[in-house]
């Protein structure tokens, strides 16, 4: 493993998959991969968290910023904190649930309510979530239906699709899901369309170069496909099983070490990716290499789940 330089300091949240009550649920971390120096801000403990299996209500997960702000999702709620991690406000919504991913452009923040099968968009000036996009299928064609997230009669609960990432950047919208097995965007006109094929089970599919990459969970790899180069893989770092704490005492079987989830691009053809126990790895796309990683805990139940680069001018 090459030693990286000059990397940036890196913001993450984490899940504790298969805590319980009384327990940490995961947190926020500062990460200064030039120190090697990990400073937990947050230490996630709420009390009202539903505990039905898999990751659902526990932990902080899709982190976004504005000047003077740090947002970061909650399962059911957007929490808005200054840049040394005082709460300022949170705001909540019904149609809001299971949140994952969140991502901002201009003054609208959008985020996926994972449970909804719909993105929601959250005015940043007017503090409040102003529309919403529920996604369905009909036959081979995919469907975006808008509704306004303040009023009756939006979607069902139903998590068909459990969309867990958006991205929003010049070229527009994109978002999957666990079990979209496609990259979709939305037009314009909110019609939805299907970028390229994915994998089923996988995190953080976006938009990179010529192509998309992502975290392709089932197989432990981070994934770079380009229309124009070869295939990239690296592995998802694991450990020696007896190095592992909590080996086995999640009831609901789904904490394992290896699960890739989170991914930043950096620069220079470098990106940052999660995976359990919590460890950030940078990795060199181009090279096909990761060049350095930070562990934060060796809790086998605790995953990345945010990533961010930390803003140079709050460092």
């Amino acid at each position: 493993m090459t030693r990286a330089t000059n990397l940036p300091k890196l913001v993450a949240t984490s899940v504790v998959r298969g805590s319980q009550k009384g327990q940490s649920h995961g947190g926020v971390y500062l990460i200064d991969f030039e120190s090697r120096v990990v400073d937990q801000k947050i230490d996630w403990n709420s009390g009202d968290i539903d505990f039905s299996g898999r990751g659902w209500d526990r932990g902080l997960r899709g982190i976004e910023f504005t000047k003077d702000c740090v947002w970061i999702a909650a399962s059911d709620e957007l929490f808005c904190y200054s840049p040394d991690f005082r709460v300022i406000e949170s705001f909540t919504n019904p149609y809001l649930k299971h949140c994952h991913e969140i991502s901002r452009r201009d003054h609208l923040l959008f985020l996926t309510s994972t449970g909804f099968d719909s993105i929601l968009a959250f005015d940043l000036n007017a503090k409040e979530f102003i529309w919403g996009l529920y996604i369905s299928k009909n036959g081979a064609e995919w469907v975006g239906q808008p509704f306004d997230p303040r009023a009756k009669g939006g979607p069902a609960f139903v998590n068909s699709y459990h969309i867990n990432m958006v991205r929003v950047d010049r070229d527009g919208i994109s978002f999957s899901g666990l079990n979209t097995q496609a990259l979709l965007a939305m037009s314009s006109d909110m019609s939805v369309k299907e970028i390229c094929s994915l994998p089923r089970g996988c995190h953080n599919a976006m938009p990179f170069a010529d192509g998309v990459i992502f975290n392709d969970t089932a197989a432990d790899t981070v994934r770079f496909v380009s229309r124009s180069a070869a295939e990239v893989q690296i592995s998802v770092p694991l450990f020696p099983p007896n190095e592992l704490d909590f080996m086995g005492v999640d009831d609901s079987k789904v904490a394992r070490q290896g699960f890739g989830r989170g991914l930043c691009i950096l620069d220079d053809g470098l990106v940052a990716a999660g995976s359990s126990p919590s460890t950030i790895s940078i990795i060199d796309i181009v090279k096909g290499e990761r060049l350095t990683a930070v562990n934060l805990t060796m809790d086998i139940r605790n995953a990345i789940h945010g990533l961010e680069r930390w803003p140079a001018e709050w460092s």
